[in-house]
């Protein structure tokens, strides 16, 4: 694991005149193994349908439902694919950044900002498509029509304070354990390495269920956080 600044971007290799990051490339390592895990899964599952394996993916799912259906007060199944897959996106990429040689992407702004719109875009389609724009955009002025600026200064800070939580706290742990193994080597910081591992994935559940939250008030089905 190498120590470079927080915000520093190195350039892998340029697409004409687009530079492309290691972050970026590391992104889409990510978004490839995810792929081809899934495709791997889904034609096991699809063989074995009472074997082990199907068993085990089913109660995870319904364990996600369960987790999603009590935090929108809705049922969840339409909202699965998105919000899982953005925490098994997050939490392979937070996991990313202990593997030598690689980097958590989620430890770059950029990287957080793409997800933070995407939940940002996601909750306003998805509030105007359950809702209706009319009666969606009308609830911007509850309770009451000179709130209609507070509430929209809400929808970016609430954005902003998702895009900082996972990029900070992802990156400060990188950086903390790039500091012990340039001074003590591989084999002291293991616990702080395992640490650093559970708080990936806690931040990739926060991230989702956060998000959950945001898609539930949009919809209508809880109160807007």
């Amino acid at each position: 694991m190498e120590l470079s600044a927080p915000f520093d971007a190195p350039i892998a290799f340029a697409l004409g005149p687009f530079p492309i990051t290691w972050p970026v490339l590391h992104a889409l390592l990510c978004s490839l193994l995810l792929t081809l895990v899934g495709i791997g899964l889904s034609a096991r599952v699809a063989t074995e349908r009472a074997g082990r394996l199907g068993t085990a993916i089913e109660a995870i799912v319904d364990l996600l439902r369960a987790e999603l259906d009590q935090v929108m007060q809705t049922d969840s199944r339409p909202f699965v694919p998105l919000l899982g897959g953005l925490f098994l996106f997050i939490a392979t990429a937070n996991l990313m950044g202990l593997v030598p040689g690689l980097g958590a992407p989620t430890a770059h702004l950029e990287t957080a900002i793409a997800l933070g719109l995407a939940v940002f875009g996601s909750v306003h389609v998805l509030g105007v498509y359950r809702r209706g724009w009319r009666a969606y955009l009308g609830s911007f002025a509850h309770p009451r029509w000179w709130m209609l600026p507070l509430n929209l200064l809400s929808e970016l800070t609430r954005t902003l304070s998702l895009i900082l939580r996972l990029f900070g706290n992802v990156m400060s742990g990188e950086f903390v354990i790039a500091i012990v193994l340039s001074l003590a080597g591989f084999l002291v910081p293991v616990p702080l390495m395992a640490l650093e591992a559970l708080l990936g994935l806690i931040q990739a559940y926060i991230f989702t269920i956060l998000a959950a939250v945001f898609i539930g008030g949009a919809i209508g089905s809880i109160e807007k956080g």
